[in-house]
């Protein structure tokens, strides 16, 4: 089996009970649900059992189980495999990333690093009482379809984009339903099945997702500390002619790292010479460490350059104030409201209308936030460097994670130990395109400090009893922060 299969059995050693059965469970549960295919083979029971890190006995009863249930076959010198019988033998659905997952199951009674969420600001509310008290009559009177946005709010984050150094007209913005929809529709238009799309590596697991449902190719290209090397990406644009090109420059999820301004110029230049479309998703943009002031790569780009420039409320003001946007040459944006339209006509009015009187404080939110965040970054790595001293990060640029390394073992094994502490960590394979970065997870710092005080403690709990040695790192696995 080369696929993921931490990812394919999900949270499965969470909740009361022996570990055999819930193993057993959740094999069953993804064979149910077609993520393992008839006549798939399983890792062996000493491979599962180091990948999962559990004993082989609990492997071996697991397997037993479904045997006898006549869900697996093992023959020797072929393994164990899904009996041909129990599903279809076409090519399986990709399991849900485990961000997808805990926002669909609730995070139950554990401690979840599977996102990184923030408290509505007040503003919202302030907000939402006001339409509803000024706005609401005259809002149903309308028909209520607009799958361009709300004329209002395309008017503040057109003013609000010419005033950080990229003029942008309304007709040049459309209104989504969150930045996930924005790229998911930029994606649409410009990628097709067997296209080559390259990314920065490590990248967001949501949005690879989407990539991979449109049956993409990654072509991974490393971040430091200025964030993407253009140069790689101007040396594999040339050899590849990938369909586009996706990057987080301000604050990339998971490193924090800040895409610098020389080399946003070159990614500008790059993309308006060659013509293949960039996606500069900016939805952690409101939050920032530091005072930053850098232009988007659009500021930077000819009028006409196929550069589509993603933001969202749902870090500065709210995650459920469901409301992104993407910018770009008219002509671009004109197409994307025809698959808007087709999408769901419109995002609802009321958010709209709520996010027309937050985008011009946007400044005010993003001040707010950096004092939660610091204050919060520095009572993570305090207790970090007191409890679990071995591990190693950088101190970002901005963005609400830490991309920690672990000094042994892998993070998809931890992961699973430290499930059974009441923690969920998301490994770094998952947020890497082709599974790099195994020694890698992500630590989301937004919550409020005695639940990030109760999560260091599991953690370091878990990793107590996880224990690695240097020999259980899987070899050739590269270092990118």
């Amino acid at each position: 089996m080369n696929r993921n299969i931490e990812g394919v059995l999900g949270r499965w050693s969470d909740g009361p009970g022996p570990l055999h059965r819930k193993l057993s469970d959740a094999l069953r549960r993804a064979i149910a649900r077609g993520h393992l295919a008839a006549g798939e083979r399983l890792p062996s029971e000493r491979e599962l059992a180091s990948r999962l890190a559990v004993s082989r006995s609990t492997v071996v009863t697991a397997y037993d189980t479904l045997r006898q249930q006549g869900l697996l076959e093992s023959r020797q010198g072929s393994g164990t495999r899904i009996c041909a019988r129990v599903g279809r033998t076409a090519e399986m659905e990709t399991p849900l990333s485990p961000i997808y997952r805990t926002l669909i199951d609730g995070p139950g009674d554990l401690i979840s690093l599977a996102c990184a969420v923030f408290p509505a600001h007040p503003l919202v509310i302030e907000a939402m009482v006001d339409v509803a008290r000024e706005d609401v009559p005259k809002l149903t009177t309308h028909n209520g379809y607009v799958p361009a946005g709300l004329p209002p709010l395309r008017e503040a984050v057109a003013e609000m984009m010419t005033r950080n150094g990229t003029p942008t007209g309304p007709e040049q913005v459309l209104i989504t339903t969150g930045a996930q929809q924005a790229v998911s529709l930029a994606t649409q238009m410009v990628v097709r099945p067997g296209d080559d799309v390259i990314a920065e590596s490590p990248s967001f697991s949501g949005t690879m997702d989407l990539f991979r449902n449109r049956g993409a190719n990654f072509v991974a290209v490393p971040v430091d500390d200025d964030g993407i090397d253009v140069r790689e990406v101007r040396a594999t644009a040339s050899s590849r002619r990938p369909a586009a090109i996706y990057v987080m420059p301000t604050y990339h999820n998971p490193t924090g790292a800040l895409l610098a301004p020389h080399r946003r110029r070159e990614l500008a230049e790059l993309v308006a010479a060659e013509g293949i479309p960039l996606v500069e998703d900016n939805a952690l943009e409101g939050a920032a460490l530091d005072d930053d002031d850098v232009p988007y790569v659009a500021a930077f780009a000819p009028p006409d350059a196929p550069v589509l420039t993603v933001g969202s409320l749902s870090k500065a003001a709210w995650g459920g104030l469901r409301i992104g946007w993407i910018r770009g040459p008219e002509a671009l944006v004109d197409r994307l409201i025809e698959l808007k339209a087709m999408t769901d006509l419109g995002s609802p009015f009321f958010d709209q209308l709520v996010a027309a009187r937050i985008v011009p404080q946007l400044d005010r939110l993003r001040a707010d936030h950096r004092v939660h965040l610091r204050r919060n970054l520095a009572l993570v790595t305090d207790l970090l460097a007191e409890s679990l001293p071995s591990w190693e990060w950088r101190v970002p640029r901005g963005g609400p994670s830490l991309w920690i390394r672990l000094p042994a073992g892998t993070a998809a094994a931890f992961a699973q130990v430290a499930l059974r502490y009441g923690v969920e960590v998301i490994p770094g394979d998952y947020m890497s395109p082709h599974g790099e970065h195994a020694e890698y997870l992500r630590f989301p710092f937004t919550e409020e400090p005695p639940v990030l005080e109760e999560t260091v403690r599991r953690l370091a709990l878990a990793w107590e009893a996880y224990a690695p040695t240097q020999e259980t790192r899987e070899p050739g696995r590269r270092v990118v922060v």
